[in-house]
């Protein structure tokens, strides 16, 4: 009886190290998605900027003041806003990759575990039966 709490409770750390896995790739599909909106929102803007005649004034918002901005430095920052945002895409990329690959890891070990845990469980039963039947006779 031992081995098959020993087993459960290490199977129950597997079924809680695998749900913690799951959350985080959640959270990198979350955080994905919101890298993905900004990288389209910034290249709507540097569509935007790029319409701009020579001279047009292009304003740029700090705290609650509009400050004026010139159009080549407002471009330059988008394009390093994208720079940025097209890294954070790739890294999480990787994680995701990496996430999804300890996930598929852990799905082996819960199988292994849960065969161990039937297969104690029946050698367990048999021996009951076993020992029922010697104490019959």
């Amino acid at each position: 009886m031992e081995v098959i709490q020993s087993i459960q409770k290490q199977l129950q750390q597997e079924v809680d190290a695998f749900r913690q896995i799951q959350l985080d790739v959640q959270q990198n599909h979350r955080l994905r998605q919101q890298s993905l909106q900004q990288q389209h929102e910034n290249e709507m803007v540097l569509q935007e900027l790029k319409l701009l005649s020579e001279g047009a004034s292009v304003y740029k918002m700090i705290g609650p003041a509009l400050v004026k901005q010139d159009t080549l430095e407002a471009q330059s920052n988008v394009n390093k806003r994208l720079e940025f945002i097209a890294g954070e895409l790739k890294r999480l990329d990787s994680q995701l990759q990496q996430l999804e690959e300890k996930q598929r890891k852990k799905q082996e070990q819960l199988a292994k575990l849960q065969t161990e845990l039937q297969r104690v469980q029946q050698q367990a039963g048999l021996a009951v039966q076993q020992q029922a039947g010697l104490a019959a006779a």
